[in-house]
């Protein structure tokens, strides 16, 4: 259940605050502080903040314009206030306080510096913002768990995620909010748009679309193309299972996984387990499992039939959880039952990442699990792609890498599991928080040493030398 504060300025004559607060918490909601903006010997007029969740949120208001004596001035969502007239802007580096500082960054200097450029068109990443700057693309097709509400209603998401770029590793991104769905038109787009950029950054693009967007991308730029959806999921997916496994004692190349899901998140997670080691591996989508040998029209989906650690055995998610060591579920909720986690192999790993409402609730799982992780922040163990993009690209960026490959991501995911320390890591600890300064800094460096050693790198940083 989500849960939102809410800050309601009213006017109390005849109403004690007792009365006020009881209104408030019968509603649902929770007091969390109060403001006295003014107050005479008729009435006072107070801010109060109201934690609330969203379904209640109409409730409250109700009751307030309901009690005699107050006067509901108005309400304010912080949330939407954080978003109002966007959460990102573009700063000049380079203040212009007179003709001198002009004719240097404009007219007439900057001609010497494009002439610079078109001699040697390398410069353009010492001499543009081209070095730290990532396009955060999308057609809004595919966003958290709303399905396909279109270009302007995802701009706010991107706007988001440009703000963990800049924040988190000092990357500028910018939103590119695309009013097409159709691939041919998308890969012309950013084609054209590329050059400015350092990295472009998929986003919320639906499956499997997805697929040839990313791999038509890659091999037409140069820079690097990095679908978060799948791959930063996939990335610390990796991360904690390697934790997991380090809690349970147990092998990636002696577990069973079953991976339920198999849209743009659940296909790279299955590719990245078997990169990993995985021997014995079960995709199951809503159909049935995925079976070696079997033949499916989704070019994904053949691709993991035609892999030998691929299981044989057709069957449904019921069916094929038993004995399982490992599920990983990025499908709906409610799908996953207590009695089926029991059916599971002794010590069993559950990752249970639909949103808002996982595929098995904590309550129902934790008795019968060791390790229990979710996609959501209100749990132990929260599996979160912003713990992988910011630094995946600070380290692209940093070395210029030409693409983002297998073992970049690779050792992305093991520099996350590093940061857990063996004295710290549990049942309920196998994941670092996404504000744990180290990181960034670690899955810098690993992709760095990983594109220097798969010879994607077009610079060697300082330290690397």
């Amino acid at each position: 259940m989500a849960y939102n504060s809410l800050v309601a300025r009213v006017e109390l004559y005849r109403v004690t605050f007792g009365e006020l607060a009881s209104a408030i918490a019968k509603a649902g909601g929770d007091i969390v502080s109060i403001d006295v903006i003014r107050s005479t010997g008729e009435s006072s007029v107070r801010d109060i903040t109201i934690q609330v969740s969203d379904s209640q949120q109409s409730g409250i208001m109700d009751a307030l314009q309901a009690l005699e004596g107050v006067n509901l001035i108005h309400v304010s969502d912080r949330t939407f206030l954080a978003h109002l007239g966007g959460k990102i802007s573009v700063e000049s580096k380079w203040p212009v306080k007179n003709r001198d500082d002009l004719s240097r960054v404009y007219t007439p200097g900057v001609a010497r510096v494009c002439s610079a450029i078109h001699e040697d068109p390398r410069k353009v990443f010492s001499l543009t913002i081209k070095r730290n700057t990532v396009a955060v693309v999308t057609d809004g097709t595919a966003v958290l768990g709303l399905g396909n509400i279109g270009p302007y209603a995802a701009a706010p998401v991107m706007e988001g995620k440009a703000m963990l770029f800049k924040q988190l590793a000092g990357v500028d991104a910018f939103p590119i909010c695309l009013d097409t769905t159709d691939p041919e038109e998308m890969l012309r787009t950013i084609q054209h748009i590329a050059p400015i950029f350092g990295g472009i950054n998929l986003e919320d693009i639906s499956s499997p679309r997805c697929f040839e967007l990313e791999s038509r991308l890659t091999e037409m730029l140069d820079i690097p193309v990095f679908h978060d959806d799948q791959h930063g999921t996939a990335v610390v997916v990796v991360a904690g299972l390697l934790n997991a496994l380090k809690v349970t004692g147990k092998r990636m190349d002696r577990v069973r996984v079953v991976v339920n899901g198999i849209g743009a998140a659940g296909v790279a997670i299955c590719k990245m387990l078997l990169n990993a080691g995985v021997k014995r591996l079960v995709p199951i989508d809503r159909d049935g499992a995925i079976v070696r040998g079997g033949y499916y029209t989704q070019p994904m989906w053949q691709w993991l039939a035609d892999q030998s650690e691929v299981e044989a055995t057709p069957g449904t998610l019921r069916d094929l959880i038993s004995n399982a060591d490992v599920f990983i579920g990025v499908s709906k909720g409610g799908i996953l039952t207590g009695e089926d986690v029991r059916r599971m192999a002794p010590q069993p790993i559950v990752f249970a990442m639909a949103n808002p409402d996982p595929e098995i609730s904590p309550e129902e799982a934790l008795p019968h699990v060791r390790v229990f992780a979710t996609g959501r922040s209100d749990y132990p163990n929260q599996i979160n792609n912003v713990l992988v993009f910011p630094g995946m690209f600070r380290g692209a960026l940093d070395c210029r890498a030409s693409r983002i490959n297998e073992p970049m991501k690779l050792a992305a995911a093991r520099a996350i599991a590093s940061v857990v320390t063996d004295a710290e890591l549990n049942e309920q600890y196998i994941i670092p928080s996404i504000f744990n300064d180290q990181v960034v800094a670690n899955v810098r460096k690993a992709v760095i040493e990983a594109a220097i050693l798969t010879g994607v790198a077009r610079r060697i940083p300082p330290e690397f030398r």
